[in-house]
């Protein structure tokens, strides 16, 4: 008899006549919870066009009333499926009314009208996104490798390290990040984080809307594999209390005119205009990232907004500068990569006068659309 992992895994493809299934996506209520079910389409599918769109129950996911439920699905990008393998998909969807208006708590609309702006598309914006998140015991909702109740030892010995008293979940971040390879997803490396049980992938570079789509279903299918693992996936900026490090999504930034001759001006440009703007940035960069950006453990007041450009100069200077320049605080490090702080422009971007920065500011449960978005339309499209 044949065993559910056999039956799991089983191959259609000699079978069913063209027939594959799309696995269906979207972003349900909450804006941080994601839904999916799944159909059967003829096949291979190489674009989202060729997709139907679909409908769903809106009342049963906290997005339509009960009198007016029906939400459509617009396929809007595809990725191969590392679950069911084949020529089967997995489909990023935006959701809409029967009308054809797209409901609030899609977001991929509007940043994709920003995206498509002329002046947008010309700049070719880059996105690397830095996904921190924390893997928890499923009935106790505490982190794994964290003895029940209690606390393991103090934070220093476990980010990036190897070790069974240091590395808990590997098997789960290894297993996701081969996943994302499969579907196609430019995941570019992961690492374990300074809180035990807490670790890190980053997508990227992706161009545009890509970025969303991508970060969205890497989420997923992280979704997925916790769910056959046992373990929860926790997108909270501050899971536990007191001196442990949070989670955030750094999100690393370039747009053309920063990645050419003379970029380094353009990039001083944009973060003053990031600066400027920084309370309706704070506003849409994640529910409570007031608890993760207290000052502490790496971050920057929440209602400080300062950058860092890691060059050697005299702390006096530092200190004067700092004084005069209360509004966009510019710090001098010496020679060491200062991360508390809003926005980090890296060493090579200084040595090289051209390249991207960091905003360290957007919370681990932050939405991608809205970040990325908003990002290129004030760094691009927003006249100060």
């Amino acid at each position: 008899m044949a065993s559910l992992t056999d039956l799991v895994n089983l191959n259609l493809s000699d079978c069913t006549d063209n027939k594959i299934i799309a696995e269906y996506i979207w972003v349900g209520g909450s804006g941080i919870d994601l839904r999916s079910k799944a159909r059967t389409v003829n096949g291979p599918i190489t674009s989202p066009s060729q997709l139907p769109k679909w409908n769903y129950d809106g009342s049963s996911t906290g997005q339509a009333p009960g009198e007016d439920s029906e939400v459509i699905l617009y396929p809007q990008a595809i990725f191969k499926d590392p679950f069911r393998r084949g020529d089967n998909i997995l489909v990023m969807c935006d959701c809409y009314t029967p009308q054809g208006e797209p409901i609030p708590t899609n977001k991929r609309y509007n940043a994709a009208k920003i995206f498509s702006h002329p002046d947008v598309a010309a700049e070719v914006p880059w996105y690397g996104i830095e996904q921190e998140y924390t893997l928890l015991q499923k009935d106790v909702s505490w982190p794994i490798g964290w003895p029940v109740g209690g606390y393991p030892g103090p934070q220093g010995p476990y980010y990036c390290a190897a070790g069974a008293d240091k590395a808990f979940g590997r098997d789960v971040v290894d297993a996701h990040y081969k996943a994302c390879l499969y579907a196609g997803i430019n995941i570019s490396g992961i690492n374990g984080e300074v809180m035990p049980g807490q670790w890190e992938f980053q997508v990227g570079p992706s161009v545009g809307i890509s970025a969303g789509d991508e970060i969205w279903v890497a989420r997923y299918i992280l979704e997925r594999i916790t769910e056959v693992a046992g373990v929860v996936l926790s997108l909270d900026p501050k899971p536990i209390k007191g001196d442990w490090n949070g989670a955030g999504a750094h999100t690393n930034y370039s747009t053309k005119s920063m990645r050419e001759p003379g970029g380094y001006e353009v990039i001083k440009k944009a973060i003053e205009k990031l600066g400027k703007r920084h309370k309706e940035h704070i506003a849409a960069y994640g529910e409570g990232n007031e608890r993760r950006l207290t000052g502490r453990h790496e971050t920057a007041d929440i209602n400080t907004f300062k950058w860092v450009r890691t060059v050697v100069f005299p702390p006096a200077i530092s200190l004067l500068l700092n004084i005069f320049s209360p509004r966009v605080c510019v710090e001098f490090s010496q020679g060491v990569a200062n991360r508390g702080a809003s926005i980090r422009v890296g060493r090579d971007t200084e040595k090289e006068g051209k390249g991207y920065f960091e905003d360290r500011r957007p919370a681990s449960n932050m939405d991608p659309y809205v970040v990325t978005g908003m990002i290129a339309e004030t760094t691009i499209l927003w006249k100060n």
